[in-house]
């Protein structure tokens, strides 16, 4: 058995009762059916073939890449990379909807990272176009959980061309939600 590259983000025990195999089975049968060299949609497809539902072949693919070194933590099968942060607000799904759908108050949000409205606006995760000062800076989605009387907001950047890049976003993302005044999402006219 070859070492691991990193660990998979699901644990061994659960992966075991979800599909049937822990990690080490998995490793091993996917060396020795599609292989390393397959690639993400052959091998969950493969997986899948397996007898495990699509969603758990999702799993058991994407954690066998990071165990091989084939996928990064947090990198995706284009190779860019996703980062996500959250934070819980003392604000309303609308509320928080709201304010992230009206372009200026938006713009007063985030400041230097410029947003174009890339999904419908009654989607649940609210994706935009990023730029700073023109240049692309990837895909930024909002989405706005009811839990209890308050709300958690989730930042999920995508599109990111290397680890350090994720790194710095990241930090800048924990830095703007932490930074956030509830009160901003009182009202769409900040």
């Amino acid at each position: 058995m070859d070492s691991w590259a990193a660990q998979p983000t699901v644990d061994d025990e659960t992966i075991r009762a979800k599909t049937g195999r822990g990690w080490d089975a998995w490793a091993e049968a996917i060396d020795a059916g599609p292989g390393r060299g397959a690639g993400h949609t052959a091998i969950a497809a493969w997986v899948a073939e397996q007898g495990v539902d699509a969603w758990w072949a999702q799993n058991v693919t994407v954690g066998y890449e990071r165990i091989r070194g084939l996928r990064l933590p947090g990198q995706m099968p284009d190779g860019t990379f996703t980062i996500s942060r959250v934070r819980t607000l003392e604000a309303t799904a609308d509320e928080i909807r709201a304010v992230v759908l009206d372009d200026d108050a938006r713009a007063r949000l985030l400041g230097e990272v410029a947003t174009t409205l890339r999904s419908k606006p009654a989607a649940k995760n609210l994706r935009f176009d990023a730029s700073i000062g023109g240049a692309s800076v990837g895909i930024v989605a909002f989405a706005a959980d009811p839990v209890g009387e308050r709300t958690r907001l989730g930042v999920t950047h995508e599109k990111l061309p290397t680890p350090e890049e994720a790194e710095r976003w990241k930090a800048h993302w924990a830095a703007w939600l932490e930074g956030l005044d509830p009160r901003a999402f009182a009202s769409p006219t900040i």
